[in-house]
């Protein structure tokens, strides 16, 4: 299971009551914290969510509502040295433009107390945790060299305690072996096997989050069968010639491209503050049911349809 925090949920400029692009994405003990507008830092104090082992950030792509956060976060993070280390990833422009401003404008040649590494990353897998990994695809949008980002769990075998019950194994390390594949000898000298207890492989979790783009033609394959989806809806249908000018997408366009990648949950967020939350969702529902618009500091658990 994931779960995933908005921080910000507007575009380009914030609103009363919408910030800049933030959120963060939890797994166990994992926290990804993907974009970093203006203000991120306040948005994470105010949500409770904290800064504790939040210490990955994933760029979907360099313009600035999406980056200038980041100056403020590790200006504090650097004073107050809660986070030893921390990693920065995104495409090549977005880093080069990372790399000015953390270190052009924010440091000026000083030497932080916390190592701060940027890393370039191209579409494939760029991280792989103990029972997840993320895949970084490329996502068309203005002129940017724009990624979008998969998580997908590994696929397991679930633990079955009836039947564990029923072979009378008892709590503890015995039933933990058990469940990383690995068979244990009892006590009483009855040797058990994994296949015992544990159920058939079931795929994990998958989530697909998008950041600014203004198609989805290429984006269909990857994201097919996805439990939800996290993708931009700047635009009401009736600007469609302005969201194709600003390569951005309406919010019938993002219901559309869910539709067909048969999704579980569609999430949308990058809303235009000229519009109004109800017609965003409405536009949406009418093409994809399980449409929500986003709101900052909303939470929502992604789990397996």
């Amino acid at each position: 299971m994931f779960e995933i925090v908005f921080l910000g949920t507007s575009a380009s400029a914030p609103s009363v009551r919408r910030g800049l692009p933030a959120q963060i994405l939890k797994h166990e003990e994992h926290r990804f914290l993907i974009d970093c507008g203006e203000g991120t830092q306040r948005q994470i104090l105010q949500s409770g969510v904290g800064f504790k082992n939040l210490n990955k950030i994933l760029i979907t792509h360099g313009h600035l509502d999406h980056i200038l956060g980041l100056g403020g976060l590790i200006s504090t993070l650097s004073r107050w040295e809660a986070i030893p280390r921390i990693d920065i990833y995104g495409g090549l422009d977005a880093m080069e433009r990372v790399h000015d401003l953390i270190f052009g404008v924010v440091l000026r040649g000083a030497r932080p107390p916390i190592s701060i590494n940027l890393h370039i990353i191209e579409e494939g897998e760029f991280f792989k945790g103990e029972d997840f990994s993320i895949t970084a695809f490329s996502v068309p949008h203005r002129g940017s060299d724009s990624l979008g980002f998969q998580f997908q769990e590994h696929e397991r075998r679930p633990f079955l305690p009836e039947k564990a019950e029923a072979l009378n194994i008892p709590p503890g390390p015995w039933r933990r072996d058990l469940v990383e594949g690995k068979a244990i000898t009892l006590q009483d000298g009855r040797r058990i096997e994994p296949d015992m207890v544990l159920g058939e492989l079931k795929p994990g979790t998958r989530f697909i989050n998008i950041g600014d783009t203004g198609s989805t033609d290429s984006l269909v394959e990857i994201s097919q069968n996805a439990d939800a989806i996290v993708i931009e809806a700047t635009y009401l249908q009736a600007e469609a010639e302005m969201a194709r000018r600003f390569s951005h997408l309406t919010a019938s366009q993002a219901a559309e491209f869910a539709q067909e990648a048969n999704a579980g949950r569609l999430i949308l967020t990058h809303i235009s503050r000229r519009y109004r939350e109800k017609d965003i969702l409405k536009e949406a529902r009418a093409i994809f049911k399980n449409s929500v618009v986003a709101r900052d500091f909303d939470v929502f658990q992604i789990k397996r349809s």
